[in-house]
């Protein structure tokens, strides 16, 4: 690394600047949460989403205590998480435009209310209905763990990815998957 690789944090730098520069370089997969009931739903395009733990079963999502759906969740305690296929850029783009609100991003999207009355959209690759376990607040972003209490899973195999302030696609390959569930265990070290 050269010394024009370095860059040193300091009060002068324009910190949040360089930060969001920083995270951009960290592919993150796409999601979305959604809150609410009836008619007073509202959602968000997330890449914070991450396992927690499997046993039991919990995730982590980071929202911004300003973003709509912090509210809902906080009120109903209760989300939805919809993870998102490749074919879905234009859905991570709705729920993300700042232009359209609560139930505005639901129009046109085929979505039914889980068992807990959380949206939960259709043609996911997965999607996953938490209650809140626990809020964590820091700074801007409330840090939410999510008891799984439903989930779903499209046969689907191709997802999509944000990276680099662009949205990627991932698409597993069918000869691949073949291959790998061929191998006896035996030899899998």
């Amino acid at each position: 690394m050269g010394k024009s690789d370095i860059h040193l944090v300091t009060d002068n730098d324009e910190i949040e600047h360089q930060f969001r520069a920083v995270m951009r370089r960290l592919a993150g997969g796409v999601s979305i949460i959604t809150a609410g009931r009836d008619d007073n739903t509202t959602g968000m395009t997330v890449t914070s989403l991450t396992s927690l733990s499997a046993s039991p079963p919990r995730l982590l999502v980071s929202v911004n205590r300003q973003a709509s759906p912090f509210a809902l969740i906080e009120r109903h305690g209760v989300f939805g998480v919809n993870i998102l296929g490749s074919d879905q850029e234009e859905l991570a783009s709705r729920f993300s435009d700042g232009r359209l609100k609560g139930p505005q991003r639901f129009d046109g999207v085929p979505w039914s209310a889980g068992a807990s009355g959380v949206p939960l959209l259709g043609n996911s690759l997965a999607t996953i209905e938490c209650r809140v376990e626990e809020i964590i607040e820091r700074y801007s972003h409330g840090i939410i763990v999510g008891s799984i209490l439903n989930f779903d899973l499209s046969p689907q195999l191709s997802g999509l990815v944000y990276w680099n302030g662009q949205y990627i696609e991932i698409q597993q390959d069918a000869d691949d998957l073949l291959w790998e569930s061929s191998i006896p265990l035996a030899h899998v070290r």
